[in-house]
């Protein structure tokens, strides 16, 4: 029997306890504009390219526990690690979790959100 179920990611969610610091760190990670006015809770949804979307969720009131794993969740792409890192590091000063690691076909370096999920940037 055929699933119903599609061969295809939707929507990737990431639980956040404050909307509004997830928003503006996520924007400036990607750097992405946006109006504070356009928060609102429970959830924000950033606009990526491609097809899979990424919604922060705060929860219906605002308030979650969140448990991050120390692995990461998803990875955003770039053409170049070094200068994805140095963006990173020295001009965002957001907390990091590695140094870039290479390998033959691809780089990578992992980033902590501010609710301590461990998101990848990567190159392949």
């Amino acid at each position: 029997m055929p699933s119903p179920i599609q061969n295809k990611m939707n929507t990737v969610f990431i639980h956040v306890t404050d909307l509004k610091t997830s928003v503006s760190w996520y924007n400036q990670l990607l750097g992405r504009d946006y109006s504070k006015d356009e928060i609102h809770l429970p959830v924000y949804n950033i606009q990526i390219e491609g097809s899979t979307g990424l919604t922060l969720d705060a929860g219906p009131d605002g308030n979650k526990r969140i448990i991050p794993d120390s692995y990461p969740i998803f990875n955003f792409h770039t053409d170049c690690i070094e200068s994805a890192y140095q963006f990173v590091k020295n001009d965002l000063n957001y907390a990091l979790q590695t140094e870039p690691v290479h390998f033959e076909d691809f780089s990578f370096f992992n980033v902590i959100d501010p609710d301590g999920h461990v998101i990848m940037i990567c190159t392949g």
